[in-house]
């Protein structure tokens, strides 16, 4: 083929992080194509309904409302969304424990566990809704060739595609952040993640749970399916050898491991699907922006699954990039400007790295193994239970009310 295509703005990577920019752009009428490598969109149909899809986010507050913004949460919320009121998170090695709980700071919840297919097909159908938005399935990125005033991208079909500016938003290994040219900085956690369905014995109480381990963090996230509140979706991050031995076990076997882990809080388990598993790797991009070039979402960082942040944090990259590149427009000026990129990377830059510090914080030190850090995490975890102030700060940050939209998705 030879053909060419023509945007304002193209889009690689149609995840949900990749659709909300596009559906931000698309509502400013500015003309944006998505290039997606999935072969197809999601049968919405078959979305939402069922055992819940093994891959599941707890989206703040704040990404609940880019989505209303989008005109998407009313879709997701007749689908399947599982609010949650409150957190618990404990020392498996200790007595150390602390409890969150969303009217303690004026909330009606702390979030809601959403699956990540519910929230992309919700995205899509909005796509097809904004006449100035193209979406392309199927489409693989083989080359990328960047000029002063139009940044093109060739598929392995041969078609290009150009526009002033181009955004990755094609995952953690990124392909386009790779052809740019932008290096990042790789760390191996040292775990896998297991996830799966559950369904437990005792009901949740719309209550997130977590305890670290001496291998790694467990959290059992909130689930509702037909008004029964026994489910949940769990991610235990662990060390490699001891994964091994989780994944041969049989179902009966690892339900009894994950209920021996929680203490038995939730009574006795059953495992409802097959249990996935992938490496933790934890990438933050060098650079957000290239000349005609922005990442967001993991494409520009990507972190440990410990707090549940990772779409939130994408979810904002794409708001705020959006906001920048609108009053580009606004202004006359250049979608593709350095100036613009700029303002982004230094509006987002800061914040994602700020969090990524902190969750390998935790990380490190809930998996240290000497007795005095085991005693100075035990004790603050109980200290800090009693101290109100500093826990309101705490369930601010863990709601991401510190998270703030641009005035573009308000």
């Amino acid at each position: 083929m030879d053909e060419t295509t023509h945007d304002d703005v193209i889009v690689v990577g149609g995840g949900m992080v990749g659709s909300a920019l596009a559906a931000l752009l698309g509502e400013a009428d500015i003309s944006v194509t998505v290039l997606d490598a999935r072969p197809a969109p999601l049968t919405r149909e078959n979305v939402g309904n069922g055992l819940p899809a093994p891959r599941v986010s707890a989206l703040t507050p704040v990404s609940q409302r880019l989505l209303t913004h989008l005109g998407a949460w009313p879709w997701i919320a007749e689908r399947r969304v599982s609010p949650y009121q409150g957190m618990r998170v404990w020392d498996g090695e200790g007595s150390g424990e602390i409890a969150f709980a969303a009217a303690d700071i004026g909330l009606r919840e702390l979030g809601h566990i959403v699956e990540n297919d519910v929230i992309l097909a919700a995205l899509e159908a909005r796509l097809e809704a904004l006449p100035s938005v193209t979406q392309r399935f199927g489409a693989r990125v083989t080359d990328l060739t960047r000029e002063a005033d139009a940044q093109e991208v060739t598929l392995d079909d041969g078609s290009r595609w150009t526009a002033p500016l181009v955004v990755a938003a094609d995952g953690a290994r990124s392909p386009l952040r790779h052809l740019a040219g932008i290096d990042v900085s790789e760390r191996d956690t040292g775990h896998v993640a297991l996830v799966t369905t559950l369904r437990c014995e005792h009901g949740h109480g719309g209550v997130a749970r977590q305890v670290f381990l001496p291998d790694g963090p467990l959290a059992f996230l909130p689930l509702r399916v037909d008004e029964d509140d026994r489910h949940c979706s769990i991610v235990w991050s662990t060390r490699p050898e001891h994964a091994e031995r989780l994944l041969a076990l049989s179902p009966e076997a690892f339900a009894q491991a994950l209920g021996d882990a929680m203490e038995g809080r939730l009574g006795k388990i059953e495992v409802l699907d097959e249990v996935h598993h992938f490496p933790l790797t934890q990438r933050h991009a060098r650079e957000y922006t290239a000349p005609g070039l922005a990442l967001i979402g993991d494409a520009a960082h990507s972190i440990h699954p410990l707090a549940g942040q990772g779409v939130n944090l994408g979810f904002l990259d794409a708001a705020v990039l959006a906001e920048e590149i609108i009053h580009a427009r606004q202004r006359g000026v250049a979608l593709g400007d350095a100036r613009t990129l700029a303002r982004y990377a230094r509006r987002r830059r800061g914040d994602n790295a700020a969090m990524l510090a902190l969750m390998d914080g935790f990380r490190l030190l809930f998996g240290a193994k000497h007795p005095a850090l085991r005693l100075i995490r035990n004790v603050g975890l109980s200290s800090t239970d009693k101290l109100m102030p500093l826990k309101r700060i705490m369930i601010r940050q863990a709601a991401g009310e510190r998270g703030e939209l641009p005035a573009v998705c308000r």
